[in-house]
């Protein structure tokens, strides 16, 4: 394997950074002006409150229905990675929605919705399949091969069995 250039280091995404930080503040401010103009400002301020409200009640709710069914897989011996998803998706949208904004709002209650997660989930598990596959995972940048064989030793497994585990 060359080694990695200097440059080639640090890649950041400098298109998502601008979108994130620039674009939709200026879009969800743009839009919040317009709804104010249609509805006024105590309509405005209400439909921001409401759907905080209603994006808090629905994020507990979805939180505590994903751990419940995260729970029955750990206890049937099931690995729940469709939990694990679906419980950062709903960290995710309840955190958009604690942002001011309708944008970021729709966002939120599409992390929030199950048929959504599901489709995200399917997306991001096709995206993480197709990173894995071409070897591109892992941190780019905090470690750099230099070509020669690892001198460590091979990791020992170390996790626990259980009593009843035929593998003992």
């Amino acid at each position: 394997m060359p080694p990695i250039r200097e440059r080639e280091l640090i890649k950041p995404p400098v298109g998502y950074l601008l979108v994130l930080f620039i674009a939709v503040p200026v879009v969800e401010l743009a839009l919040l002006i317009e709804i104010g103009q249609r509805v006024g400002t105590v309509g405005t301020i209400g439909l921001i409150m409401g759907t905080g409200i209603v994006g808090a009640s629905l994020a507990r709710q979805q939180g505590i229905s994903t751990l419940a069914r995260l729970r029955a897989d750990l206890d049937a011996g099931r690995w729940p990675a469709e939990q694990i998803v679906d419980g950062v998706l709903i960290l995710v949208g309840a955190a958009v929605l604690i942002t001011p904004g309708l944008l970021t709002d729709l966002a939120g209650f599409l992390c929030l919705a199950p048929a959504c997660r599901r489709l995200l989930r399917r997306y991001l598990h096709q995206r993480f399949e197709g990173t894995m596959r071409r070897g591109g995972a892992g941190v780019r940048g905090a470690f750099v091969s230099t070509g020669e064989p690892s001198r460590r030793s091979r990791m020992k497994n170390v996790t626990p069995r259980r009593p009843t585990d035929p593998g003992r």
